[in-house]
């Protein structure tokens, strides 16, 4: 029987090889560079070094790669036998992670790592070790074939080069600010002050950006050459997609409408974020660190912008791109987008715990009704007493948090920010805990809103 959806195909593994190709030859400039490295060290230590050097290993890892390629060159006549693929437990094991609850824990793991291991991050080997493993985990996933169809859709090819540009300036910034962490406290000159090299406007900067302006514009228009546009046909209002989604840059926003209702997920929360990015510089009171790259000196503002920024931007765009299938489900990297997939959800509203399923809504006497034909009062009166709890928690939230977080953790930010800027300062916390903490309610207790008023549109 022919296999109308193979794993591997001629034209597949040839493209590949080209990748292991210049693979092998960035490696190549690896262990020229790590050697020369090792000579100017010799030279200035007057040593011989007794181990085998890493130009070595660097050397033997080149002649694998291409070794790979010249493997995929040849071998691209017979896909059925060819062995160079992701083995399956690795896919398996990469596809466990395709839920919302283990996705979160995985990329609030690798925050934390970054943070706590970042002085080897920067080292060179290291981050060049993972750039490898990163291109060799692509180029070995482009052999499943369900992982190239979504990977490889147009309109997903820039969002996995912004991925590697991300965490290139992610990594930048961490081996700047470790570097001058370093050199205030061994009371040397900055980075930025060592390395003053000042230029005029005219001509040099002009002249830079002018020949970056015409690479870049060879760069789209050979691009636009090689990959076909993302452009599908006319719209119809009786064959929707299915996923329907929003442009790669919304899909974070889109991913919260999972946790919350539109007018907070879609008005109230985008422009929490965009006014909060706006007051940071009204309500910073940190002196230090500002015109250079520091972690040691910014800590808390370092912290708060990257766990807003990281986990609970960038990888809910990641989700929503790769792994929401057809129905908004959730799936595998690796696995087929079945739009037959069925995911119960019995989500419930706080007042339906409180007056349904606890004993004391039942000797209440239940969920409290009100006449329809009744007058507005007494509608809204029972919403009210329906929805007490939920208002209650939520009020407190954002009133007596702030209060208890002066008192605690906060006390030092309250003391120098003043009263006006702490609480603007704290609400923005507050305001981005809600996101995190709305999916852990929804994972672990089926939680829908805190406060449910449909009557209204209004729910929390």
């Amino acid at each position: 029987m022919l296999d109308t959806h193979p794993d591997l195909t001629s034209d597949v593994i040839f493209g590949l090889g080209w990748l292991y190709t210049i693979l092998f030859l960035m490696n190549i400039g690896w262990t020229l560079r790590a050697y020369n490295l090792k000579l100017e060290n010799k030279f200035l230590s007057g040593l011989a070094g007794s181990h085998i050097p890493s130009a070595s290993v660097w050397a033997i890892y080149s002649g694998v790669l291409m070794m790979t390629a010249l493997a995929h060159f040849t071998g691209s006549s017979s896909p059925e036998s060819f062995v160079v693929r992701m083995p399956g437990f690795l896919k398996a094991g990469v596809d466990w992670f395709a839920d919302p609850v283990r996705y979160f824990c995985l990329s609030i793991g690798l925050f934390v790592g970054v943070v706590m291991l970042r002085k080897q991050l920067v080292k060179p080997t290291v981050a060049w070790s993972l750039l490898n493993l990163s291109i060799l985990f692509l180029g070995l996933s482009m052999t499943d074939y369900d992982f190239r169809l979504i990977v490889g859709k147009p309109d997903n090819v820039p969002i996995v080069g912004m991925l590697f540009i991300l965490a290139f300036f992610t990594w930048l910034y961490f081996k700047r600010a470790v570097d001058n962490d370093q050199r205030i406290k061994d009371g040397r000159p900055l980075f930025e002050q060592e390395k003053n090299d000042k230029i005029l406007v005219w001509p040099d900067l002009v002249y830079s950006e002018l020949i970056c302006m015409i690479a870049l514009t060879a760069f789209l228009v050979l691009w636009g050459i090689a990959l076909q546009a993302p452009l599908e046909e006319a719209a119809n209002a009786a064959a929707t997609p299915n996923p329907s989604k929003a442009p790669w840059y919304f899909l974070g926003l889109q991913e919260m409408l999972v946790y919350f209702d539109p007018w907070l997920a879609g008005v109230v929360l985008p422009s929490l974020i965009l006014v909060g990015l706006a007051v940071i510089p009204y309500i910073d009171f940190n002196k230090r660190g500002n015109g250079y790259y520091s972690y040691e000196e910014r800590k808390f503002a370092v912290l708060t912008f990257l766990f807003g920024f990281l986990p609970l931007w960038v990888a809910m765009i990641v989700l929503g791109t790769f792994l929401r299938g057809p129905n908004w489900n959730v799936f595998g990297i690796y696995e087929y987008w079945d739009v037959h997939k069925l995911e119960a959800a019995n989500n419930k509203n706080l007042s339906d715990f409180f007056w349904l399923y606890w004993p004391t809504g039942e000797m209440l006497g239940g969920m409290p009704k009100y006449n329809p034909q009744g007058s507005a009062a007494e509608m809204v009166i029972a919403i009210l007493v329906r929805e007490w709890l939920g208002i209650v928690l939520v009020l407190g939230y954002f009133m007596v948090s702030p209060i208890i977080m002066a008192l605690t953790v906060f006390r030092k930010f309250y003391v120098k920010m003043g009263f006006i800027r702490y609480m603007i300062m704290a609400n923005l916390l507050l305001w981005m805990a809600a996101l995190p903490i709305k999916m852990v309610l929804r994972w672990t207790v089926s939680l829908k809103y805190i406060v449910a008023i449909p009557e209204y549109f209004f729910n929390i």
